[in-house]
């Protein structure tokens, strides 16, 4: 695995880049569509390929308890139990274990937790997080973190940020597969000085990547932009950068503009269930009744399979007659949305009109 940069913003920290894997080639800045249980929530591989993505996201906590990580290389790994012929990406399921606040414990050994499907107890050591991911045989395994929520205090930050550290340092003592690669998870909560040490720390374990975790938790837009500014300039040149659960326009042309590289969020699909669209002017709500004879497409100009051959009003009945063939036409918008979004990015910056095309876009944009 490797990675290189072609074009870098003169006035920003803007980059496009291509990282290079046993599964394929990454176009970065990239955007990376969330299928936690080895699938995109409604869509086949075929139709997320078909919407520009490259690499997928799935969880290590999610397929641990179901359907089992040696199951699924008794089946020759992810890739092939899924059918998915690009990269993977596998969370360590820290953040999963962190949302379970009432049902796990943390100690410098590692969590322990209940089962959200039938309440057995499990343990999670860094080892055995590798491991699994190991055996899953995503091309991007994740350091075992602690995530913390905003607002806490600046002892408990520092805290989980040194049991991070020291969790990362008995992740790097697993063997990875030969295609494999571990991207170590920077944290430090709210507290600029907390994460530049962190960011600092952790970089010797960093091979070909490193990411950002711990942001877009509850903060407010403001404090996030403000600690990406903090550690950008202790960024590394020569490897991708991984803002962890961002996939909001606004947020990916902010964070692009600080050098992050790589982004993944489950939100495209999510809304697109709830009856929503993401387009280049802001959020659709396709469900509402104004759209009950609205014959025109999702969102003019766009290529993608539903905005192609459907309208709103038919969209708009599936929505609201409970047929899920509604989330899945706007699931495959959403998503393609968000990879033609990444594709203007790294347009602009290749031609050196990253800030101009950010201003623009943010211009007529309503979040």
């Amino acid at each position: 695995m490797k990675f290189e940069v072609l074009h870098k913003c003169p006035t920003t920290g803007a980059r496009v880049g291509k990282l290079y894997t046993d599964h394929g080639v990454i176009d970065t800045p990239c955007f990376m569509p969330v299928g936690t249980k080895a699938t995109v929530k409604s869509l086949s591989p075929e139709e997320v390929r078909e919407t520009g993505s490259q690499i997928l996201l799935s969880n290590t906590y999610h397929l641990y308890l179901r359907p089992g990580h040696e199951l699924i290389e008794r089946a020759g790994g992810l890739h092939k139990f899924m059918n998915w012929d690009g990269a993977i990406l596998t969370d360590s399921g820290g953040f999963q274990v962190f949302s379970l606040s009432k049902t796990r414990k943390i100690t410098d050994d590692g969590m322990t937790f209940n089962s959200i499907i039938d309440g057995s107890k499990h343990t999670f050591t860094p080892q055995k997080v590798m491991q699994i991911q190991r055996a899953l045989g995503s091309d991007i395994c994740m350091a075992f973190d602690e995530c913390t929520s905003a607002g806490i205090e600046k002892k408990k930050a520092a805290e989980a940020m040194e049991r991070t550290l020291k969790w990362l340092d008995r992740c790097s003592e697993v063997e990875l597969k030969p295609h494999q690669i571990m991207f170590p998870i920077a944290q430090g909560n709210m507290f600029e000085d907390l994460r530049i040490e962190s960011l600092q720390r952790t970089l010797p374990y960093c091979k070909c990547g490193v990411a950002i975790g711990g942001l877009s938790v509850g903060e407010s837009s403001d404090v996030m932009y403000r600690m990406l500014d903090a550690i950008k300039p202790y960024l590394p040149e020569n490897m991708p950068h991984y803002l962890m659960g961002v996939g909001t326009a606004d947020y990916i042309l902010e964070g692009v503009e600080r050098g992050i590289d790589m982004f993944d969020c489950v939100l495209p699909t999510r809304t697109a269930r709830n009856g929503t669209a993401m387009t280049m002017n802001g959020y659709v709500t396709v469900r509402n009744g104004a759209y009950k004879e609205d014959f025109s497409p999702i969102e003019d100009g766009c290529d993608c399979y539903a905005c192609r051959n459907y309208t709103r009003a038919y969209i708009r009945h599936l929505i609201n007659s409970d047929e899920i063939l509604g989330g899945r036409l706007l699931s495959i918008h959403n998503v393609r949305f968000l990879q033609r979004l990444m594709a203007k990015i790294r347009q602009a910056i290749a031609q050196g009109r990253y800030p101009e095309f950010k201003k623009e876009f943010l211009s007529h944009f309503e979040k």
